[in-house]
């Protein structure tokens, strides 16, 4: 698992996550998903180089969602393969961790 961060514009900040979201990936994403969910700004988490996902990744990422919604900011996951997409729907965390197709449906969620 590799993670990056970079600026979505002056709107959020992007997580870019490729590979698997496993318990290795997850351990590897921990501390810098964690960093950047404290600054509490808005967060895009590029999924689309992220093939498979285990329910370790998911809390990763709702607790990154919660700590950001403490300070009034949201969380959206961009392009989450299809196979992603189906286990995230299927947790029912829809409202949380909404899902996007495109950056400008990212900056329309995170305004909403």
């Amino acid at each position: 698992m590799q993670i990056t961060v970079s600026e979505f514009g002056e709107a959020a900040k992007r997580v870019t996550l490729t590979g698997k979201l496993d318990i290795d990936g997850a351990e590897k994403i921990d501390l810098p998903l964690a960093a950047v969910a404290g600054s509490r700004q808005n967060i895009v988490v590029d999924m689309i180089g992220v093939d498979f996902i285990a329910s370790i990744g998911i809390r990763h990422l709702v607790l990154a969602a919660k700590t950001v919604a403490r300070g009034n900011g949201r969380l959206v996951l961009l392009n989450p393969t299809a196979l992603v997409t189906d286990v995230l729907i299927t947790t029912g965390l829809q409202q949380l961790l909404p899902i996007v197709r495109s950056e400008d449906e990212a900056l329309a969620a995170l305004r909403a």
